[in-house]
């Protein structure tokens, strides 16, 4: 799961990074990233949706390279942090609100059709949904706020960066054993039986 999502924030990654120097050049970087991963995952048969957040990507890119070229002194590139975050977001809460979750389709490339059927699974993979879309929110929220208050504090702004994908991650990988364990212990089920 860790090498899938520093895999999908990678084009986020360049955009942060090489936007430091130019925020044309990062725009574009991250605009190739998304394109080159996405047809890969398509090359690799991967499903449209387990995609959703690499199509956002593609989206918010492609906006974003827009602006960038189209207006190379807008102010509103100085918010360009807090915007990305802020279209994961909003990406993770409309997945939420039209009831499909982003990270059922992730989680479904790791389970086989019967267990992604499950009420258990489904419950696992919207609470997991929620965490990263509080995550993204809150950090959008920190990220606007520094860049406005305290534009030039690179080591606030990555720090949040850092905790803002840090705690999801963690909890991404620890909250499936543990939502089991109380549904199996709730449910007298022998974890041997089950699997």
């Amino acid at each position: 799961m860790l090498v899938y999502y520093v895999r999908t924030f990678l084009p986020w990654i360049l955009l942060a990074v090489i936007s430091g120097w130019s925020d044309q050049a990062g725009a574009l970087a991250g605009l190739v990233a998304a394109l080159a991963l996405f047809a890969d995952d398509l090359r690799r048969g991967n499903r449209l949706e387990s995609l959703v957040l690499e199509l956002s990507t593609i989206v918010f890119m492609a906006l974003l390279t827009a602006l960038a070229f189209a207006a190379l002194d807008a102010a509103l590139m100085d918010y360009g942090a807090s915007m990305s975050i802020g279209w994961l977001g909003l990406t993770a809460w409309g997945t939420l609100l039209i009831g499909r979750p982003f990270t059922q389709g992730v989680a479904r490339r790791d389970v086989d059709a019967e267990i992604a059927a499950t009420d258990l699974f489904k419950r696992i993979t919207t609470v997991i949904a929620v965490v990263w879309a509080v995550s993204f929110t809150v950090m959008a929220l920190v990220l606007a706020d520094v860049q406005h208050t305290a534009p030039h504090n690179t080591a606030l702004l990555v720090g949040v960066k850092i905790a803002g994908f840090t705690i999801p991650a963690v909890f991404t990988a620890r909250y499936p054993e543990i939502a089991q364990k109380r549904y199996f212990a709730r449910h007298g089920i022998d974890r041997g039986i089950a699997r």
